[in-house]
This record gives structure tokens, sequence and C-alpha cells, in this order.
């Protein structure tokens, strides 16, 4: 028997000398022609031959042309096309493998060299190899030198193979590849593997390839022995059956009676099973070899892919031969592998441990397995791949079907919560799990016994009350419908006993039950309408799963016939239900969702009108009861689904919602009037009649329309007597508000679904126009939520009513838009500052004495977050001037956590509509951060503390979110120059001309935005900074006076002397991958393309040009150092005429959008008065420049753009977010990357050296 000679492999280092030997003793010769040996064991190398065996014939000895191959061994590997070779026909697949492999035991049987060499050659070219294995290299040398060889010929730019190449080609080859292997030595079995030449051959190939530095071999060759071996192991098992078949028969044969014995027979068994066991020894030494020449050493190879095949072929052999390979010995490779780091490997762990114990007969043998890597596989359950963890669920499952035992309570917790996993098949198979440990263990007959004696319909009562207590006990009751989902595949027919359930609800428990408490009715009821939902639906509750997918005509079928049953259940059941807990408000929220899951057809279709009569009269009961907002908003929903037109009950309950609203509008009308009468002198009662009766009002205002019972004109005056006095209870007020809201709401849909007159229009907008005036009022209230509540409803109806009204052709609706004025956006915008961007602490003051856990934080956050959502709404649809928002985002740093995603998606919507008024609101909010630290420490900051670094950081974010194209945001970030440079020099220094502005230190902030300057544009901007300054300020060299230095050098740096070195973001990403294959462009052409740009957004003409753009000639380098003496030489003269004036620049824009052309043309209109000078020192220029750029060519000058594109390369996200996606340029071979200087100037080129990313893998 193979255990019997088997290795038992009992630590790692006895391995790695077992497998050393055996790789050593493989790697032999092809061709040794073993004279003098008899049957070779592997891995007992230099064994003396058996006397009875004959000296095996040389390899080489018998050389003879086979059918159809010539006898040089060529035709087998001249090429890919050649259809002759094993490969080509394995890979075309074509033919069935059982011929295939005839064929090539014909072969063999004609000329075994040969045949062989075609095997050999069919693993190489299986491993992408070009090269092949000729006759010759076959005769004279080692398999080392051969692999050697090979690993010469591979094709190392390519990193694919067959085994790895994409589509389904490549994946029939490698599903042909293995069955090739397996039908191999299935035909091979009886004969041709025991002739100690093929399988040696193949074994030592396989076990040379398997250590090979490359992958392509070791991953091939890998495979083959695996799938070899596992072929071998069910030869093995074939033996071992035979032999107990031949050893019975022999011990049959031999327990006869001495004259019924046949000797003749016994010699025959006797001889046979002598053949057999030499066969199985033979078979065991093959395996002994690959185990330990190959899978010890591959099973922890490098490469995922390779150790996952080792582990899921031990797996087929433990499964397959488990008399053999089911111990320790080899068990611990997987429990070793379980802990491996890729989730592919640990996955064909598990996959192999089920199909173990899914054979209970084998637990026996896994027992001490199990004890021993129980707690990983139960830990795995919560790993991070989530094909790992659904696959350790099942495996935990398996164990325990198979022994209770097994697990402990502790690890069946760790498995119960995952039912509550927002990943659908993690907690589907979580669910598989409890319904095995609860609902699997009961007796059905002894149940169905059980409840017929107690006068039970359904057998499932105790099976109902377990899961009510497992969901109390789980503690996380808001996710029941995440339970019912989970055990919905498993534990279907329970879920749907819904009989059951309301049997359990409804009558009174039997002798020898206990009664539900409140908390397990409640619970149950909650899982009943999650079961009724999932039932209705047919699909997973929000947050399982992508979306609805569309159902197959079975699924269709259940799903109309589970609508049906409970339809037909609870028609009648419902009623019951509510009349037994309409006080319980939880209870009746939960059960009055039933019905909107109704085929409400069977009602009249079925004869049931009397159980809708009742159902209503309960909704009417409920309604008069509760005040709760969840209950009422419940009973408002049922009406409305009962009342749809498609349904022939709608009179029938449109007659019963109408005489509701009628006693409801009733005694609201009469308790509004009591309580304007009373006035101040109103009691609670009072107060309570008002407040019940419009709550429930309001509730159902929301679902229906109520227009024609005129609750607006009563909350009007509840409203406005609220003001006058001051004394409106909070609650009233709020309910007031939000009835009006409602009742404008239904007002504008008649309006915009008909075809209103000019008197509906002006009724309308009046009534509009007060109920604006009351929420404006109602700001300034003393209590919070109304505060609040009149600020949300002011923002959606501002938004409504705004000039979008008008859109899709409903012109007619002009007179309903309304445009708020200043005073109101001021109010909004302050609310915003004093309600929104207020401490932790100072919302946990303002909540009334309310406990400050972490719920209640959340609540709170959430609040804030819809407040400044609503205003942020106003300004992205242009309905709140822009510059509003400058109060917004200058808190974008210090709330980043709360609101980050929201001052971030406002800023991006407000640039896509006006990028110059985006970046003057930027800017100004950094003007009010600097003012306000002015106000708080005086003119004489210390630029080194943290709130002056706090407005930097936000400069520098703000300035990120410009992105890359330069060209876009020239304009806009021109203009946040010029805005910056205006504020710092706004005001003069009370001490005298030699101190610095008070608000000189802005231009540090400002410098943040220089690197988004196109390099033409700094010298533009520089010169308008110069505008303000003084000759006395530019010697100044005082740390007072260094934000003026600082940003000086931030445009001067990199300057515009060289307009070849300028990329636009807008070229740079369209060219960046031309250029990463052509080389770089001829300069004199880039500037072509600079110029065309540069002219599509500058008013320019013949004469106008940036200056010290000179036409250069064509030169090596793209970036160049700037001609000190030919600087100086254009510093303009400090006389310049007059800007524009401000509210021409605010309110004019196209003197917006040409400031920079109008800089340039100041510029020319200075060089025209000084002509003459010019013109002078014009030929003088030229001579110098030209010196000066061949001089300095060897240097160029990028340090100040490779800081800047450090800095956006901190944080990437925010930069592409808001604008273009960058095309990160194609990889480049290493002769490319040597050849092509990268563009320190383009982005593109700096993310790509910087970070790697064009970089090769291989």
């Amino acid at each position: 028997m193979i255990t019997s000679e088997f290795p038992v492999l009992q630590d790692s280092s006895n391995e790695s000398g077992q497998g050393d030997s055996v790789n050593q003793s493989s790697v032999s010769e092809l061709d040794d022609g073993g004279e003098g040996k008899g049957k070779r064991k592997r891995g007992r190398p230099g064994r003396p031959p058996a006397a009875n065996k004959k000296p095996r014939k040389s390899p080489v000895s018998q050389l003879g042309p086979p059918r159809g191959r010539k006898p040089n061994g060529v035709s087998q590997q001249n090429g890919e096309g050649d259809l002759n070779t094993l490969f080509e026909v394995v890979k075309m697949g074509k033919s069935a493998m059982q011929s295939v492999v005839d064929d090539w035991i014909e072969s063999y049987k004609q000329d075994r060299d040969v045949a062989l060499l075609d095997l050999i050659n069919f693993f190489i070219q299986c491993s992408g190899c070009k090269g092949a294995v000729r006759i010759e290299m076959f005769r004279n040398m080692q398999n080392s030198e051969i692999i050697r060889k090979m690993t010469e010929e591979f094709d190392e730019d390519s990193g694919d193979y067959p085994l790895t190449m994409p589509g389904p080609q490549w994946k029939k080859f490698r599903y042909n590849f293995c069955e090739f292997i397996g039908v191999l030595i299935r035909q091979c079995q009886y004969s041709i593997i025991y002739d100690e030449y093929m399988m040696d051959t193949v074994i030592s190939l396989l076990t040379g390839l398997s250590d090979s530095q490359v992958r392509a071999f070791r991953h091939t060759s890998t495979l083959a022995a695996m799938k070899l071996m596992t072929a071998l192991v069910n030869v093995a098992l074939n033996l071992s059956i035979n032999q107990d078949n031949t050893q019975r028969q022999y011990e049959a044969e031999r327990n006869k009676v001495a004259g019924k014995r046949a000797s003749e027979k016994l010699e025959l068994l006797l001889e046979k099973r002598k053949e057999l066991q030499e066969n199985q020894d033979e078979i065991e030494n093959m395996m002994n070899s690959i185990f330990k020449g190959i899978f010890v050493h591959r099973y922890r190879d490098a490469i995922a892919e390779i150790r996952a095949i080792c582990i899921e072929e031990i797996g087929v052999w433990m499964k397959m031969y488990s008399d053999a390979f089911l111990n320790d010995s080899y068990l611990k490779y997987v429990g070793w592998t379980l802990h491996d780091r890729q989730g592919e490997v640990r996955l064909k762990c598990l996959k192999a441990l089920q199909n173990l114990y899914t054979n209970r007969e084998l637990f026996p043998k896994l027992e001490l397995f199990t004890n021993r890597f129980k707690d990983r596989i139960v830990s795995m359950t919560l790993d991070k791949e989530y094909d790992v963890a659904v696959e350790a669920i099942r495996l935990v499952t398996l164990i325990l079907h198979g022994s209770e035992e097994a697990l402990s309570n502790e690890d069946c917790e760790n498995v119960y919560h995952l039912v509550y996993s927002a990943h659908r098949p993690v907690a589907v198979a979580a669910g598989e799990f409890l319904h095995r440990k609860l609902f699997s263990r009961h007796d059905p007959q002894a149940e169905e016994a059980l409840a017929k004696r107690r006068g039970r319909n359904s057998p499932n009562g105790n099976l109902i009350r377990m899961l009510v207590l497992f969901f109390l006990e789980s503690e996380l009751h808001e996710h029941a419908a995440y339970l019912v989902d989970s055990l919905w595949d498993s534990s279907q027919e329970l879920l749907k006993d819904w009989e059951c359930m309301t049997e359990l609800l409804l009558e009174d428990p039997m002798q020898g039950e206990e009664a539900l408490g409140d908390r397990h009715e409640s619970a149950l009821i909650e899982l009943m309408v999650c079961t009724i939902r999932q039932a209705a639906e047919a699909h997973p509750p929000v947050g399982r799963g992508t979306g609805k997918r569309v159902l197959t005509a079975k699924e269709r079928k259940t799903q109309i016939d589970d609508k049906n049953k409970l339809t037909e259940h609870f028609i009648m059941a419902l009623p019951m239900l509510l009349s037994k807990y309409q006080t319980d408000s939880e209870k009746v929220a939960n059960l009055l969702q039933i019905p909107q899951y109704f085929d409400l057809d069977v009602y009249s279709a079925g004869r049931m009108e009397k159980h809708l009569d009742a159902l209503l009269k309960q909704i009417r009961f409920v309604v008069e009861k509760h005040t709760e907002t969840e209950v009422l908003e419940a009973c408002s929903r049922t009406y409305s689904i009962l009342c749809s037109e498609e349904y022939t009950i709608m009179n029938r309950v449109d007659i019963s919602r109408s005489q509701l609203i009628d006693e409801l509008t009733d005694r609201f009308s009469h308790s509004v009037e009591d309580l304007l009468q009373e006035g101040d002198e109103a009691d609670d009662d009072d107060i309570y009649n008002v407040l019940s009766t419009l709550k429930k009002l309001t509730a159902f205002h929301n679902a229906h329309d109520l227009t024609k019972w005129d609750l607006f004109s009563y909350c009007y005056r509840l409203l406005k007597m609220g003001i006058e006095q001051g004394s409106m209870p909070e609650q009233i007020a709020v309910q007031a508000l939000q009835c009006s809201h409602y009742s404008i709401l239904w007002q504008l849909v008649k309006v915009t679904e008909g075809s209103p007159s000019k008197d509906d229009l002006i009724a309308l907008r009046r009534v509009v126009k007060s109920f604006l005036a009351i929420c404006q009022q109602c700001l300034s209230n003393v209590n919070t939520p109304v505060k609040e509540q009149a600020f949300m409803l002011l923002c959606d109806l501002l938004m409504i009513f705004s000039h979008q009204l008008t859109t899709g052709g409903r012109d007619s609706l002009q007179p309903l838009v309304f445009n708020p004025d200043g005073a109101l956006q001021n109010e909004l915008l302050s609310f915003v500052l004093d309600h929104v961007f207020i401490d932790q602490d100072d919302e946990n003051q303002s909540m009334e004495g309310d406990e400050e856990d972490e719920a209640n934080k959340i609540e709170a956050l959430h609040k804030r977050r819809n407040l400044l959502a609503a205003f942020s709404k106003l300004i992205i649809y242009d309905i709140v001037d822009m510059p509003a928002a400058a109060d917004i985002f200058k808190h974008y740093m210090k709330y980043y956590n709360d609101y980050g995603d929201i001052i971030k998606e406002t800023l991006s919507k407000t640039r896509q509509t006006d990028k110059i008024l985006c970046a003057k609101t930027l800017i100004l909010s950094l003007q009010k951060l600097f003012n306000e630290l002015i106000q708080d420490q005086g003119p004489n900051l210390d630029r080194t503390s943290s709130h002056v670094s706090g407005i930097k950081e936000l400069a520098r974010r703000f300035a990120l979110t410009f992105g890359l194209d330069q060209i876009k945001t020239r304009e806009a970030v021109a203009t946040l120059h010029k805005d910056g440079i205006e504020f710092a020099f706004k005001y003069q220094n009370p001490k005298g001309p030699d101190f610095p502005p008070p608000n000189l230190a802005f231009l540090e902030v400002l410098s943040e935005f220089s690197s988004k300057l196109l390099r033409q544009d700094k010298k533009t901007v520089h010169s308008y900074l110069e505008k303000f300054m003084t000759e006395h300020m530019m010697e100044r060299r005082e740390d007072v006076w260094l934000p003026l230095i600082a940003y000086r050098n931030s445009l001067l740096t990199g300057g515009d002397e060289d307009r070849m070195s300028v990329t636009s973001g807008s070229i740079s990403s369209k060219t960046s991958s031309v250029r990463s294959k052509k080389g770089r462009p001829p300069l004199h052409k880039k500037r072509t393309e600079d110029d065309s740009v540069d002219g599509s957004w500058v008013m320019r003409n013949e004469t106008l040009q940036t200056p010290g753009a000179m036409q250069t000639p064509q030169l090596t380098s793209t970036v160049l150092r700037e001609n000190p003496r030919q600087a100086a030489e254009h510093i303009p003269d400090q006389d310049s005429s007059e800007q524009g004036s401000e509210p021409d620049y605010l309110h004019n824009p196209q003197m917006q959008m040409s400031w920079l052309g109008q800089q340039k043309m100041d510029e020319v209109n200075r060089k025209d008065r000084g002509a003459m000078n010019y013109m002078k020192a014009r030929s003088a220029g030229v001579r110098q420049a030209v010196r000066g750029l061949m001089e300095d060519d060897a240097e160029p000058i990028f340090e100040d753009v490779m800081m800047s594109s450090r800095g956006q390369l901190e944080d990437m996200n925010e930069e592409f977010e808001d604008t273009m996606v960058i095309d990160l340029p194609p990889s480049r071979n290493r002769r490319e990357r040597a050849e092509l200087r990268p563009d320190f100037f383009d982005s593109t080129a700096i993310i790509e050296d910087e970070s790697g990313f064009g970089m090769q893998m291989f």
C-alpha cells in the first residue's frame, strides 16, 4: 500500500533536505542509457540493479523514423504554425483528446525517443518559449543545460504565456492541457508508465523546469506535475482496489477444502498480487519524486497562482485517495496555507477543505486538523476578501453539520452577526449557518403533532419564537430587513408562514405555551412586515446588492403567487391586528406598511369590500387616537395607496377620506378661532386641540391635495399672530409653516398641470409672497426649531420659484418667479454662519439638556449639513449672488471633516457657472479671513503663527482646485491676482510711505496662486504690481517687506522671457501620448501653437507682443534662464495710466475678460511714449539676448515649476476632480526613455518621472 512507503513529513527542515536530494538526482541527462541499472527508485539514486531485471536499452540506440514524422525530430519544433506538434493539436482542440493520446502512444511504440522529444517540446512550448529541444540536445546535453538553453531563447519582452493569456481560446487551452496529461496517464497506466523510461524522463524534466527562475517555466511545469500527480493517484487507487480484490480471491480460494482448491488459480493469484505490488511500489516512487521534488517547494512559491495550483491538487488527492493522503502529514500544508497573504490561495484552501468536510465518513480523520486550525477558519469569516469570507462561512457550516461539538458558542456568535453584513453573499452564507444551527435540529413530525394537540394550524410556532428571540438578542433591531434577507434563501418556507405569525399575535397562548411579551410582539411584527416586503418586491433591501435585477419567469411567477397569498391572508387579518394594537404607535406604524404590498384587485374580485370597510374604520380610529408623526404619515400613505385611480375601490376610499378630512378641518377651524380669541390667555387644552389636529392635517396634506379646505388661511393667521404677539408655541409654528408649504406646492401643481388664468397666477404669487415674508420674519424667532424650519422652507421655495420655473416652454409662469433681494440674501447667509459653522461644544449647549451621546451629535451634524446644503444650492443655481459664498469657502479647512464635501462641490459647480466670478469669490474669502486676523492681532502679524499658516494652507488648497489646464483658468487666475494686489495696497500706512501698507502681508498668501499663472502672464501681473510700488519699496529688504519680496520672486522666477517653455494644460494633455511615442516636436512648431492659443483669449494686434518674446534661434533646451541685463531693460515705467474703475470691472463682463489684454495695451502705450530710447537699445538688446541664450542654455531653470508640481502631486484628488482628466503617457521601453529628454514644464512628464507611473514592470 502507498501508506507504507509514502513519506511522513514531520517538519519543514526535513522536507527541505529531502527535496534537495530529489532535485539533484532527478536533473540527469535525458539520454542516460542507464546500462547496468535496474528499476530506478526516485529519491533513491545509485541503487544497485535487481538481479532479475534486464539492462535497459539506451534511449537513442534504436532511432527510427515514426509514422508521419521526420527522423531528425525537426517537424515537432519548427514553429508555432506546424500543425503536427502536440502543442498545436492541443491548442486547436479540434480532435478528441483520446485520439490525440492514442496517436502519441502509437508513435511512442514505434520510436519512443522521437515521441518523447515531441512531449518535451510540448511542455516547452506550453510555457511560451519560442525555442525547441532538438535531437542533438536530447542526446548530448543534461537537463539543466537544456533548460538553460531554453531560458536563453525565451522572449523576455513578453510577460504573457499560454496559461496567463486572456481570451476564451487560451482558457480552453488550459483545460485541454490538463485533460491531455490526465488522459495520457490513463491510457499508459497498464504498461508504458512502468517501462522505466517515459515517466523518468517527464518527471525529471518537470522537476528541473519547476525550479527555473522563469515564471512561465515554473508555472507551466508545476501545473503539469500536479495534474500528473493527480492522474498517478488515480492509478494508485485502482491498483489498491485490485490488490484488495486479488487478496480476497486468494483468501477465499485458499480457505477451500483441499479437494476443491485449485492450485493453478492460487499461483496465478499470487503472481498477480506480486505484479500489482511491484506496480504499486513503482507508482509510489513516482509520486514521491513529484511530491518531494516539486510540491514541497512550489506550495510556497512567490507566485500566488502556483501556490494555488498546489493546494487545489493536494485537496483532490486527499479526497480521491483518503487512505493514503488524508492524514496530518499532508493536511498540514493546507492548514499552513490558510495564512497565505493572497486571497486566491486562501480561497483554494477553503474549497479543498469543503470537499473533505462534505463527506461525513472522513470526519474522524479530520478531527485533529479541526482542533488545530478551527480558530483560523472561524477568523477567516471576517476576511477582507468577500469571496474568501463566504467560503469560510460555508466551511464552518459543514463543520457544524458534521459535529455540533466542534464549534463553541463563541465560534457560533462570531458567525451569527454576519447575517447583518451589507455584502449579500456573506450574509446569505451566514443565514445558512444560522438556519443549520437554530432551525434544523427540530423533529418536524413531533412539532406537527404538538401543534395539533395545541390547536395550531402550523408547526412552526417554536421556530418563529426562536427567530424572534435571536433578533432581540442581537440588539440590532433596525436591521430586521437584513436578517430576513439573509435567511430568505435557506428558511423561505418558515419566513412565509404568515398564518403562524398572526396566530401567535392574535390568539391567546395554549396550555404549555409562553405568552409573547411586548418586545417580542413588536419584534415579530417588524419581522413579519419585512418578510411581506421581501416576498412582494422579490429583491434585497436597500444596501444589499447593486440594484433591482430582472426576474426570471420562475421568480416572477413565485412573486405573483406570494403576493396573492399574502393579500388574501392579510385582507382579513390586518383589521384584527390593528384593532388589537391600535393604541401602540410602534406596532401600528409597522402594520400600516402592509397594504402597500397588496394586490388591491383582490378586494373587488373576491368581493371582500367588507374587509376594506373594516380596514378603513381601523385606520380612522388610529388617526383619532395618535398624534405621532410616524403613525399619521403611515395612515396618510395608506389612504393614498388605496385611493389609486386604477382600482375600483377608489370611490369607497375617497368618501371615507373626505369624511375624515371634513371632520378634522371643522375641528381645526373651531380650535384656531378659540385660540386666536383667547390670545395670551389660551390654556393648554386649546393649544393641544390646535396642535393635534394641525399635525394630522399636515401629515395628510403631504400626500393629498387638501387645497379646497383652504388650510393655508388658518395657518397664515396662526403664524401672523405668533409673530405679532411673540407667544405662539413652537410646535404649532413649525407645523403651520410645513402645512402652508404643502398648500403652496399643491397650488403650484394645479397651475403647472392646467391652463391657468392671469388671476390664478396673481393669486398664487400673492400667497407665495406673503408666506416668504412670514418665513423671513421667523428667522429671527427665539425658538431654534422654528428658525430652522423657516430657513429650509425659504430655501426650498426660492429654489422652486426661481428663474428655472419658466424653462421647458413654461414662459407663462414668469409672474411666479421670485428673486431674493439683498436683505434676504444677507439674512440667509447670517443664519448659516450662526447655526452651521459652530463648534461642537456650542451645539451641545444649545441642545437644551439632551445627553451628549454620539447619536445626538450625529443627528445635530446631519441637521447642520442639511442647512448648509440648502443654502449652497441657492448659490449654485445663481439664486443667491456668488460673492455670498466667500463666507462659506473661508471655512473650508476649519470644518473640512464636517462639510468639506459640500463646500468642495459648491466650489466646483460655481466655477462651471462663472470662472472669473468664482476666482473673485475665492480671493474675497481669503481677504475676509485676513481682515479677521488683522482685527484680532493688529497690523503687526506674526507670519509664523498658525493662523497665518492656516490662511496660506487654504490658499494652497484653492490653488489646487484650478487643476492643470491653465488655458481654461487663465483669465480667472489673473483676475484673482489683480484683486489680491489691489487689496494688499488698498490702504496706506498712517505712519507714512516708508512703512508697509497694513495689508501687505496678504501678498504672501497670494503667492500660493503664482504657480497657476502662465509664464507669459507672470510678467503682465508683475507689471500691474509695479504700478502700486514706489522706488522706495523696491529697495527695502526688512522683514516687514518680505511678503512683497516673496511675491515678486514668485512672479519673476520662470517668467515669460522664454515663451517656448510654456505648455498649456490642454495642449499638454492632448499631445502627451504623441510626444511619448514620437519625441518632442520642433520648437518653432510649438511656438506657433502657443501663439495661436494665446491669440484666442487676449485682444491682440500685430504690434502687441509679450515683452521679451523675440524671435530666437532654434535651441535644444526648452527652458531658458532670464538674462539679468535683458530683464532690467524691460522694467516698465512707474508712470502708467489709471486702470479701469472698480464698478466697471465688477459689472462689465467685457472688461473682466480682457484685463490681461488691457494691461498689455497699457504697456504698449508706455513704450510708444518712449519709442526713441527703446529703438536705440533694441539692437544691443537682441545681441545680448542671443548671446545670453546661447551661454545659459546648459542650465535650465525649473526649480519653481518643480516645486509647484510637487505641491500639485500632494493632493492629486482635489486637483483632478474639478477640471480635466489627465491621460498619463503610456509606458516606454528603456531605449525610448534614454533618447527622450523630459519636459520639466510638462506636468504629465513630472508625474511620470517622479511617481514611476511610466516605468516598465518587467
